[in-house]
C-alpha cells in the first residue's frame, strides 16, 4: 500500500493565492486583447479611408488635363460660375 501525504495548510494557501493571482492575470489580458482589438478596428478603418484617398490622388494625378476635373475645382475651392449657370445660395 502506497502512502500519501496530505498537502499542509501553507501548501493550500499557497496554491489559493497562485490561483487567485493566475485569475485576475487572465482576467486582466482578456481586457488588454480586446482593448488591442478594438485599437486594431480603428486602425484598419483609417487605413481603408487612406486607402481611398490615395486612389484618388492617383487618379488626380494620372489625369491632370481632365476637364471634368478643372471645372469641379474651379466650382468648389474658387467659387467660379461657368457662363449660363445659375447659382442658388440657400440661408436659413
Amino acid at each position: 500500500m502506497i502512502r500519501t501525504k496530505k498537502a499542509g495548510l501553507l501548501t493550500k494557501v499557497v496554491v489559493l493565492a497562485l490561483l487567485i493571482y493566475m485569475a485576475t492575470a487572465l482576467l486582466n489580458l482578456q481586457g488588454q486583447i480586446q482593448e488591442a482589438q478594438a485599437q486594431r478596428d480603428t486602425l484598419s478603418q483609417q487605413v481603408a479611408e487612406q486607402t481611398q484617398i490615395n486612389a484618388e490622388l492617383a487618379e488626380d494625378v494620372a489625369n491632370p488635363d481632365d476637364p471634368d476635373r478643372i471645372a469641379d475645382i474651379a466650382r468648389d475651392k474658387l467659387g467660379l460660375v461657368a457662363p449660363g449657370e445659375k447659382v442658388f445660395i440657400i440661408t436659413n
